[in-house]
């Protein structure tokens, strides 16, 4: 049986090329016309671009995700008569890498260091190291984990919060929901790696925000809804103390008269910590496609109920 495949992402040439050095079995690449999105039964899409064209899929059995993030496919009014998988397991040493670029450039004091250079300015400041501070992390999955090794690696106590609250490899201790309030004012450095989901929607609320230590980094790189906006801002107001490391939003982008853009201890970027790369992508769907066409589960399922 020939499967028909719809590509829908910014990047569809690269994608095609990539396809087609695979030469999957049974797999017909379609084009984006109209007639292609109501012929496809495989979907190769960025969840907004796929998002507004659902109703119009008469024939869609399986969407593979590009990206981890599904939640523009999750809302109220969705679909779910059909599998949809996401991506996992590339994501974990680019998040890494972010975090970790930005923890070091503000323990080791690089701005200010960059502006004594333009003064022509010898001065020595005293500086933290990462040795026994403590991380938390909301999520224990493979992002949340891969951060938690790389943190050890630097002698960081890792503290991760899920669900269950069961012990997970990567991480020194496990807590629940109900143990966050104290999390926070014991960690030194907090780092949000939670998927959209009912669950996780202001889990940093105004008063969890309020329990963060002197000092805290905070750090969201999973979806913007985890957090409190409005409080958030306010906190950095009154607390000069805290930074906070922003990729994502509840509104992307950023509305440009947003008052975050302008908040010192703030640092804003345009969602890149972890930009999905297509010969990656290619793999993991090339991997499920052949279990498609074995009838075996699919890797990176996606739980319409759970949400992730």
């Amino acid at each position: 049986m020939v499967h028909k495949l719809l590509l829908l992402t910014r990047e569809n040439c690269h994608y095609q090329t990539l396809l087609q050095q695979l030469a999957l079995p049974e797999l017909m690449l379609l084009d984006d016309a109209p007639t292609a999105i109501c012929e496809a039964d495989i979907w190769l899409a960025e969840p907004a671009l796929a998002a507004p064209l659902l109703p119009l899929a008469h024939k869609l059995q399986w969407l593979q995700s590009t990206f981890a993030g599904v939640d523009k496919l999750l809302t109220s009014k969705s679909r779910q008569d059909y599998q949809l998988s996401n991506i996992k397991g590339i994501f974990g040493p680019l998040m890494s890498e972010y975090v970790f670029g930005y923890l070091l450039a503000h323990c080791r004091q690089q701005q200010l260091y960059r502006e004594q250079q333009q003064q022509g300015l010898w001065a020595p400041a005293a500086y933290r190291s990462l040795q026994n501070q403590t991380m938390l992390l909301l999520g224990t999955g493979s992002i949340g984990s891969h951060i938690a090794t790389t943190a050890q690696h630097f002698g960081m106590k890792t503290i991760g919060m899920n669900r269950s609250g069961r012990p997970t490899a990567s991480f020194h201790q496990i807590i629940s929901e109900i143990e966050l309030a104290q999390a926070l004012a014991d960690a030194d450095v907090v780092v949000n790696t939670l998927p959209a989901s009912a669950a996780t929607t202001e889990i940093l609320s105004a008063e969890r925000l309020n329990c963060l230590k002197q000092g805290a980094l905070l750090f969201n790189i999973g979806r913007g809804s985890a957090i409190n906006l409005l409080a958030l801002h306010e906190l950095l107001l009154s607390r000069p103390d805290v930074t906070a490391i922003l990729d994502v939003f509840p509104q992307e982008p950023l509305p440009a008269n947003h008052d975050l853009w302008r908040q010192n201890n703030a640092i804003i970027t345009p969602h890149i910590s972890a930009p999905s790369f297509p010969k990656q992508v290619v793999q993991i769907f090339a991997d499920n496609y052949q279990r498609w066409r074995c009838q075996q589960p699919l890797q990176y399922l996606v739980d319409f109920n759970r949400g992730y």
